[in-house]
């Protein structure tokens, strides 16, 4: 295993780590003096929009977005406060609780869609061409994580069978 890496590569993460926070504070922003809305809170109402029923069990919307899962708790917690969303037992496990979407937190989401989507457009996608998103895309797609094997089977309580 290397203990080092060459000085083009510390350069290109550099690069990356600060393209990647620059574009989040700016789109934070954004969110926030427009709608009041900070941006993790965005990527769960769009996390819980974009599910089968608008729902996810909570270890699965931890998987989804970037906190941690004490951080995504507390999260709920709030947009649960505020009625953006509403928590659910799983029927089919005790243990299981859902995150599900109200119509105030889809209505509030689709407030807030438009000023972040002007944003991804302005800081990123009309900075590169046609192939320059494409090639990113490619390149991007080759960091994520495999697929998780030990994941939940299809028809649990945490399925997304809509996305199947």
């Amino acid at each position: 295993m290397r203990t080092a890496l060459s000085a083009r590569e510390l350069s290109v993460w550099r690069t990356f780590l600060r393209a990647h926070a620059g574009i989040t504070r700016r789109l934070e922003h954004e969110l926030a003096v427009d709608h009041m809305l900070p941006l993790p809170s965005y990527d769960v109402l769009l996390q819980l929009a974009e599910s089968p029923q608008r729902r996810l069990r909570m270890t699965d919307l931890a998987d989804r977005v970037l906190l941690s899962r004490s951080g995504l708790t507390r999260l709920v917690d709030r947009l649960s406060a505020e009625g953006l969303v509403a928590r659910e037992s799983c029927p089919s496990d005790a243990r299981g609780t859902f995150t599900v979407l109200t119509e105030a937190g889809l209505a509030r989401l689709r407030e807030a869609a438009p000023t972040h989507l002007r944003g991804i457009e302005e800081h990123v996608t009309s900075r590169l061409s046609a192939d320059e998103l494409d090639t990113l895309g490619e390149l991007l797609r080759k960091l994520l994580p495999e697929p998780d094997p030990t994941g939940e089977p299809e028809g649990g309580c945490g399925a997304a069978e809509g996305l199947r």
